[in-house]
């Protein structure tokens, strides 16, 4: 394994998570302790409630932390302005477009912007950029149809899309896969393994698709309550996980096939 290959993008310790005011302080979960190396693809799991969008708003610097230490590129994520962080992670949640007018291109031509001059002028770079994160996504016969002219599968991976054109190392999605049918969940999720393996991006998104994290991804995070479980899929079927997640006179983990069963 490479420099490059080993060199840890994002970076937990002892991280406390939750909710401030004057008058209360909610913690949702503690004592996270986890790193993620480039060029690897990281599925975050839970039962609902549990706090992956918290998890994923606090390593995104949408919602302060609560104690501990975050690191994107070995630096604090409170040392970062918001424009640096720009160039260091995007994000992809669930999202209705900023207007139903825009195309394809447009909504792609976004992810310039922390690159752009005062003007927001796109140079021949920032163009050949977003052409690139176009074909990448498979997108490039659909750049001028606007974006209520799409399927919810296409319409994920133009905001896919738009985080290439952002061309960071570290791209966060929020629930990718919500709304989409069987083959789409898994087209999308193999979109972001190939990403990993081609563009050498580190991934981490959250996914009610547990089955199929298990399968592709490289890492995962398993949030129950009592803890935060991170490491390769096989070695959290082992240490069992993944029993955990849910009710066991509901559903259960069969350890030998992967996968849940309804009991």
């Amino acid at each position: 394994m490479d420099n490059l290959s080993q060199h840890t993008v994002i970076k937990c310790q002892d991280l406390s998570i939750g909710y401030q005011n004057k008058k209360k302080t909610s913690v949702i979960a503690s004592t996270i302790n986890f790193s993620i190396t480039q060029g690897t693809l990281v599925a975050l799991v839970g039962s609902n409630g549990i706090g992956k969008s918290t998890l994923l708003k606090s390593l995104t610097a949408m919602l302060p932390t609560l104690s501990g230490s975050l690191q994107i590129d070995a630096t604090e994520i409170t040392a970062y302005s918001a424009l640096a962080l720009s160039n260091k992670l995007s994000v992809v949640l669930t999202e209705a477009p900023a207007s139903k007018n825009l195309t394809v291109l447009e909504l792609v031509s976004l992810g310039r912007q922390p690159h752009t001059n005062w003007m927001g002028s796109l140079t021949q770079n920032d163009k050949d950029i977003i052409q690139q994160a176009l074909e990448d996504t498979d997108l490039a016969s659909l750049k001028h149809k606007n974006c209520f002219e799409l399927s919810d599968g296409q319409l994920q991976r133009v905001y896919i899309a738009r985080a290439l054109a952002q061309d960071t190392p570290l791209i966060i999605l929020d629930e990718p896969t919500t709304h989409l049918d069987l083959y789409h969940r898994a087209a999308i999720v193999k979109l972001l393994k190939k990403l990993t393996v081609e563009k050498n991006k580190t991934i981490l998104f959250s996914t009610h698709e547990i089955d199929l994290a298990i399968q592709i991804s490289d890492k995962m995070l398993v949030m129950t309550p009592q803890n935060i479980a991170f490491d390769s899929p096989c070695n959290l079927i082992k240490q069992g996980s993944f029993d955990v997640l849910f009710p066991n006179e509901i559903v259960v983990f069969d350890k030998k096939t992967g996968r849940f069963s309804v009991t």
